[in-house]
């Protein structure tokens, strides 16, 4: 017995879009029928015992010139805030907030107030709300906030070129001693820069998490950290594996972005340094962090030794890995907030945990494909331990 073919009227297509557009709708409707209740009834009413709500105060930016103090301050907590009062050095002073009045949740505030401060000595400043709450600021050491001039720019830039660019540029010239290296070298050299990669990675999560720590609680310092180095991780596999796994001038690509980006987090935090007056960089230490930086260098050019890479390449990779420095000091000097410093961290730091699992692919694909002796020989173990070794006895010159 033959069937007749069913045939789907338009009419009947288009009541059933309706029924799924209906669907859709239909939770919307119920959640803000549920939220208008909510704000009107108040149903949490009888559960107020009288307690001031949670109120939470974050000093985000701190300028000290000849009219005083001034802060950049951003409100957090379950309710919005009004501050009612100032100390300095326990002693009641006079401000003017900009603009006044009440601060709501998550916005800022400037609060300038005209305290005589004393070059070289600490301060404390309190902040006391309307609900009696106290949120205090320390200022370590008062110095003048640097103002921004041509002059500051550039010798900002030059630091920058000096830990960041010029590192790179030495590093990279190794790139003709090292193309005659055999299998073994290759493999080290590959290990290695996976060592010192691993070590910025830690490095960069730790400088990450202690930023995040600084800035206001409603942006949940820490969950804002892995979650911001998870999906930049998750983007560059996305966009680095369009075409399978990168290699030769494609993977060094990948490692002078993810070097560059996580210069450009350092450059925020020496920056930050120089606008709260706080940078005291001596000879000694920009040449340790020029030492730091030069294995940068060697493991950008260990995946293109196979190659002839153009002049103009190495001058890109240079830039690339090195330039963010400097525009991280640049932006770090004009007070960027702690959040900021943090995010630019992550995104560094899911940067370079992508080029690792890039560069251990190469060295898997690189060994024997019946055996897994290349990745586990003695010279990949060598070279990891030698370039975690060399960052952290380096990374001793650039700490204080």
């Amino acid at each position: 017995m033959n069937e007749s073919p069913r045939t789907f009227s338009p009419v009947s297509t288009v009541s059933a879009g309706l029924r799924h557009l209906l669907w859709l709708v239909l939770p919307l409707v119920v959640l803000v029928a549920a939220v208008l209740w909510l704000l009107q009834s108040d149903p949490l009413q009888g559960f107020n015992n009288g307690a001031p709500p949670v109120e939470n105060l974050t000093v985000e930016r701190t300028v000290l010139d000849q009219d005083g103090l001034r802060m950049f301050v951003r409100a957090g907590g379950s309710e919005p805030m009004t501050i009612a009062q100032v100390q300095v050095d326990a002693a009641y002073w006079q401000f003017a907030q900009e603009p006044a009045g009440t601060i709501s949740r998550g916005d800022t505030a400037w609060v300038a107030i005209p305290f005589p401060w004393v070059l070289g000595e600490a301060h404390k400043v309190t902040f006391v709300t309307k609900t009696g709450a106290t949120f205090d600021h320390e200022i370590p050491v008062a110095v003048p906030t640097p103002k921004i001039s041509q002059s500051a720019l550039v010798s900002q830039g030059v630091l920058g070129v000096f830990v960041g660019i010029l590192p790179v540029a030495i590093g990279l010239l190794c790139y003709p001693a090292l193309r005659g290296a055999g299998r073994n070298t290759m493999t080290f050299l590959l290990a290695m820069t996976v060592g010192l990669l691993a070590f910025l990675l830690v490095d960069t999560m730790i400088e990450a998490l202690e930023f995040a720590n600084q800035s206001a609680a409603i942006f949940q310092g820490s969950v804002m950290v892995v979650l911001v180095a998870v999906m930049s991780f998750l983007a560059l596999v996305a966009v680095g594996r369009r075409h399978g796994s990168p290699t030769g001038l494609a993977l060094a690509t990948y490692i002078a972005l993810g070097i560059g980006l996580h210069n450009f987090g350092e450059g925020l935090a020496i920056g930050a340094a120089f606008a709260a007056g706080a940078a005291g960089l001596g000879t000694f230490l920009v040449l340790g962090f020029a030492l730091h930086n030069i294995t940068e260098g060697i493991g950008i050019a260990a995946p293109i030794l196979k190659i002839r890479p153009k002049l103009v390449h190495f001058v890109g990779l240079t830039l690339l890995a090195g330039g963010p420095a400097v525009l991280g000091i640049w932006l770090g000097s004009l007070a960027v907030a702690p959040h900021w410093t943090a995010i630019a961290l992550a995104i560094g730091a899911g940067a370079i945990a992508q080029v690792i699992v890039e560069v251990a692919a190469l060295l898997a694909r690189d060994g024997d494909r019946k055996q897994y002796t290349q990745v586990l020989s003695p010279a990949a173990f060598g070279g990891i331990a030698a370039g975690l070794a060399f960052m952290y006895v380096t990374a001793m010159l650039v700490k204080i």
